[in-house]
């Protein structure tokens, strides 16, 4: 099995809040995420594929096909997007970066070929935060 990763980078807005809660809770539990007026990330998305090199062409799978599906599905709903208002797939769900990277798998994972399997992905909020994710188990 060989795995190959595409990076690809995405800047968003969002806040962490649950509209359950009052704005103390909020502020208690999230803290500054909890702004009113939103913050921002240069998120860094690591995308792992993981399959056999087809004898012909030597690849798992083409990269820049792999870039233009991450580009389609994911960058252009998330890049410069407030992901509490202006994301389909994070409408009624607290936007944290672990909602959000579950999100991305499920836009992902059915764009791809059958014999190639989304391994797992590595999602970066700053450089000292980050989530992995490999799917339902």
């Amino acid at each position: 099995m060989v795995y190959i990763t595409r990076i690809e980078h995405f800047n968003a807005a969002h806040k962490l809040y649950n509209p359950k809660w009052t704005k103390e809770e909020n502020e208690a539990v999230f803290g500054k995420c909890a702004n009113e007026n939103w913050h921002g990330h240069n998120f860094e998305l690591h995308v792992t594929l993981a399959g056999s090199p087809n004898p012909e062409t030597g690849f798992v799978f083409d990269v820049k096909k792999l870039s233009i599906i991450i580009k389609e599905h994911v960058t252009e709903k998330l890049d410069h997007k407030n992901l509490n208002v202006e994301v389909d797939f994070m409408a009624n769900k607290i936007c944290s970066i672990e909602n959000l990277v579950i999100g991305i798998w499920n836009q992902l994972s059915p764009q791809l070929p059958t014999e190639i399997k989304l391994h797992a992905l590595k999602l970066y909020e700053t450089p000292r935060i980050y989530v992995e994710y490999f799917g339902e188990k």
